[in-house]
C-alpha cells in the first residue's frame, strides 16, 4: 500500500483556506470552494488541494486508494468547543417536568437539578463516565464532528471533576480528538458558602496544579456564579496562566454581568454563552482576539429569546463560532449541523458564515487551527461528506441529517448506510 487517498470529484470542496487568524468581517464567509474538488492524503495527512483534474495527474495520484465523492459536498470535519459529554446518566422524569412548565428553582426542590447531577456523578466511576460518553460519541460523528471539546464543571468536587476529567481524556483520538476544560461549578461544592473564596482557593491551591501535573486539561473554564464572583476571575486566570494552562470564559448568560470584558481584559482565547451583550461588550469583543462562542440550539432548547446577537458581533467584526452546547439538562442536541440551521434562521448568519463558524473558528476557540478546522495541506484529514449538490442544503434541511460519509486523519469513521426498503 502507497498509504496516499485520493478523495475525489467533490461537486463543492470547502476548504476554508485563509489567515491564519479567527475569521471574521468578510473573511467569515469566505469558503474557498473549489468546483468538482479533490483532496490528496497521505497517512492521515492534507497533502495537496485542488480541481479533481489537477490533482488526478499527479504521480502520487495515480497510486493511491480512490474515494470517488462525486456530486457531494465535501468539508472540514466539525469542531465543536463547547460540550459536558462526560455527564452521566439521563434524568428523565426532570425532563417531563421541564417540559410541564417546572422552574429551574422547582426541580431542584424536587430533588434534580445540578446539584443532583453532582450527586449521581459522585456515585461513579471513572470508567462509567467513560461508557456513558462513548454510548454518546457515535451521535456527535454521524452529524459530522471530528474534534470536541468536553467540559467538567458538574461535579463540584475535586476527586468528581478529576473523574470528569480523566473520563474525557481517555477518549481522546478513540476515534475523534477531544479537548478536556476544567470548568467552575454549576452548583455551590460541598463545604463552601458562595463567593466565600472557598472555591478560588481549591482552584488556584489544588485543582489547577493538579491538572497541569497530570495533563488532565489544556484550558480552564471560568464563570461567575455560585461560588465564583467577578472580582475573583483575574486571580484565578493568573494562576492558570502561570502554570501554563489556557483560560475560556462562560459570560453574557445573565445582564449586565460584566464577564465579557473581564475575559477581553483577561485575554481569554473564547468566550462562551453570550446571551446578552449590550454595545461595550460587542465593542469589546470586536476589537479583541477572544473568540465568541454561540450557541444556538442551548438558545433554542431553553427557549431565549432574543437569540444571541450574532449579526451585531459580525458587523462589528469579531470572530464568531458556533458550538452545539451539548448538555444533558440544558440542549441534549449534539448536531453542528442543527445549530448551524438555527445560526442561520434565527441568528441571520448566511450559510457561508454558519459553516466557517463551526470549522476553523470552533478550532481557533480551542487553539487546533494549526491542526484541524481547515482543508489545507499540513493538517489532519478530517473531512465531512455531504450527500447535497450545494453547501446551502445543510441548514435549509432542519434537523435532517444529510452526513454521508465522516474521515478522521483520513479513515473513514462513519459511512451512511442503506435503507433496506424500495418504494413500490
Amino acid at each position: 500500500m502507497s498509504g496516499y487517498l485520493l478523495v475525489r470529484g467533490a461537486r463543492q470542496l470547502l476548504t476554508l483556506r485563509g489567515p491564519s487568524e479567527p475569521r471574521r468581517g468578510s473573511f467569515l464567509a469566505d469558503l474557498g470552494l473549489v468546483e468538482d474538488g479533490a483532496v490528496l492524503i497521505r497517512d492521515g495527512v492534507i497533502v495537496c488541494v485542488g480541481p479533481t483534474r489537477r490533482l488526478e495527474n499527479l504521480r502520487e495520484a495515480r497510486q493511491a486508494e480512490l474515494l470517488d465523492v462525486s456530486g457531494k459536498v465535501v468539508l472540514p470535519g466539525f469542531v465543536d468547543s463547547h460540550t459536558r459529554l462526560v455527564s452521566g446518566p439521563l434524568r428523565m422524569t426532570e425532563y417531563e417536568m421541564r417540559v410541564a412548565g417546572a422552574s429551574p428553582a422547582e426541580i431542584e426542590r424536587s430533588g434534580g437539578g445540578p446539584p443532583a447531577r453532582a450527586r449521581a456523578l459522585r456515585e461513579s466511576s471513572t470508567r462509567r463516565l467513560e461508557l456513558f460518553a462513548r454510548r454518546r460519541l457515535p451521535h456527535l460523528i454521524r452529524h459530522g464532528t471530528t474534534t470536541l471539546e468536553i467540559e467538567s464543571g458538574y461535579g463540584c468536587d475535586e476527586a468528581t471533576e478529576l473523574r470528569i476529567l480523566k473520563a474525557a481524556a481517555a477518549l481522546d483520538a478513540s476515534p475523534v480528538d477531544v479537548v478536556p476544560v476544567l470548568a467552575t461549578p454549576l452548583a455551590t461544592p460541598p463545604g463552601c458558602a458562595a463567593d466565600d473564596g472557598c472555591y478560588e482557593e481549591l482552584l488556584c491551591s489544588r485543582l489547577l496544579p493538579l491538572v497541569q501535573r497530570r495533563r488532565l486539561a489544556r484550558f480552564v473554564r471560568l464563570g461567575v456564579g455560585p461560588c465564583l464572583s467577578l472580582e475573583q476571575l483575574p486571580h484565578v486566570a493568573e494562576q492558570a496562566t502561570r502554570l501554563g494552562i489556557g483560560v475560556k470564559v462562560l459570560a453574557g448568560l445573565v445582564p449586565g454581568d460584566g464577564a465579557v470584558r473581564v475575559a477581553v481584559q483577561l485575554g481569554a482565547l473564547s468566550v462562551e454563552g453570550l446571551r446578552f451583550l449590550d454595545e461595550e461588550d460587542i465593542t469589546a469583543l470586536a476589537g479583541s482576539a477572544t473568540v465568541a462562542t454561540l450557541l444556538p440550539a442551548t438558545a433554542f432548547e431553553q427557549g431565549w429569546q432574543p437569540y444571541p446577537p450574532a449579526r451585531a458581533l459580525i458587523e462589528a467584526g469579531a470572530a464568531v463560532a458556533l458550538a452545539s452546547g451539548f448538555d444533558p439538562d440544558a440542549s441534549p442536541a449534539c448536531s453542528l449541523p442543527v445549530a448551524i440551521s438555527l445560526a442561520c434562521s434565527q441568528m441571520r448568519m448566511s450559510p457561508a458564515e454558519a459553516i466557517v463558524a463551526a470549522t476553523i473558528n470552533g478550532a481557533h476557540a480551542l487553539g487546533l487551527a494549526d491542526r484541524v478546522g481547515s482543508v489545507e495541506p499540513g493538517k489532519q484529514a478530517d473531512l465531512v461528506v455531504f450527500d447535497v449538490a450545494d453547501y446551502r442544503e445543510i441548514p435549509y434541511h432542519f434537523g435532517l441529517n444529510l452526513v454521508s460519509m465522516v474521515l478522521k486523519r483520513g479513515a473513514v469513521l462513519y459511512q451512511q448506510g442503506e435503507i433496506l426498503w424500495e418504494p413500490d
